[in-house]
């Protein structure tokens, strides 16, 4: 598949706090058109990096603001629906006042861009309406900040999980093979097969069944 990666810098925000992050943005396509996976603190590099092809959608793997806070400008320039799952929205209201996402995402549903299809996980527990997309065909799955490079993503800040985490990775992201690349919201990719180990360890620390 295709693959562009864009990084932008800045903060991210929740429950009065404040973290310096650096956050992966994913153009998936060819030359004459790309999907957008993530819109975080800056739409210009993003913008160059579409280099004027059409943009299918942007979609968000959640709704903390490091991952959605240039989309409204990015839609603005690209001309591109913003795709949210539902359950995000009270975090996308967090960011947007007076702007709202064009359409939902759902668990089973299809992105497709430039040939290629990604199917819509819905993975809870960072946040309640968290996904991941994956291109079986390519061996591919795009975790937001479900599962990084490490282990699974941070919970503890307001509308996240820790047990709901750790069984969204377990039922919907162990079952893929070990070579299936993850590509992550932030830091360096990996594997499902060199995550494996260390969620299981953790699920069995918490009891989580």
């Amino acid at each position: 598949m295709p693959l562009e990666l864009v990084t932008t810098d800045g903060l991210f925000r929740l429950d009065g706090g404040e973290w310096e992050v650096t956050n992966n943005i994913w153009l998936i396509g060819n030359d004459q058109e790309v999907l957008v996976i993530d819109a975080g603190h800056d739409h210009a590099p993003i913008v160059e990096a579409v280099g004027g092809r059409r943009v299918t959608a942007i979609v968000a793997t959640h709704g903390h603001n490091d991952h959605i806070n240039s989309a409204v400008a990015l839609r603005e320039h690209v001309d591109a629906p913003i795709m949210l799952h539902p359950d995000d929205r009270m975090l996308w209201d967090m960011v947007y006042a007076d702007a709202t996402p064009d359409r939902d995402l759902a668990h089973g549903a299809t992105l497709r861009a430039a040939g290629h299809e990604l199917a819509v996980i819905h993975t809870p527990g960072h946040s309640p309406g968290s996904c991941c997309f994956l291109d079986d065909g390519s061996g591919l799955v795009f975790s937001g900040d479900t599962l990084f490079n490490g282990g699974p993503g941070a919970t503890g800040r307001s509308f996240s999980d820790r047990p709901t985490l750790l069984r969204s990775i377990r039922d919907m992201l162990l079952v893929l093979p070990d070579e299936t690349v993850v590509h992550t919201g932030h830091g360096d990719s990996t594997t499902i097969g060199a995550e494996r180990a260390g969620v299981l360890d953790r699920i069995a620390r918490l009891g989580v069944n």
